[in-house]
């Protein structure tokens, strides 16, 4: 995201994530995803700290499973680490939100990145013309 570019919050509310015990219960945490991140707290205040899982680092939302009160679905990060969520089929759904959100990303940046790669080659043109 270019420097001075304001983080749009794209979506908040609860969402349930699956804890990294042995035991694996999920713990209900309070999360807003941005343009650039999804910052989940573990309190409703957002007053402890959270973590932030930057969009840059998710490779994709996977698994989404519906059951009858529950829609599960998996992030999957760059370095393949598996994060397990799931929400209220009742809500709107955030592994849409989430999905959209990440292509929105993807899509910002190869633009981004395309205009870099144009802004070079159009130097090294003009290093050619001068010399």
């Amino acid at each position: 995201m270019p420097p001075g570019q304001i983080c749009q919050v794209l979506k908040e509310g609860e969402l349930e994530k699956r804890s990294d015990n042995l035991l694996q219960f999920w713990k209900r945490k309070t999360c807003v995803l941005t343009t650039d991140s999804l910052n989940i707290y573990p309190d409703t205040q957002k007053r402890s700290k959270g973590k932030e899982l930057k969009l840059q680092s998710i490779k994709k939302v996977d698994c989404v499973e519906r059951t009858g009160k529950f829609v599960y679905f998996t992030i999957v990060t760059t370095d393949n680490k598996e994060i397990d969520f799931r929400c209220s089929g009742e809500e709107n759904c955030w592994n849409a939100v989430i999905t959209m959100a990440l292509i929105d990303y993807q899509n910002r940046k190869a633009i981004q990145d395309f205009k870099t790669r144009q802004d070079n080659e159009s130097c090294v043109s003009c290093v050619y013309l001068f010399e």
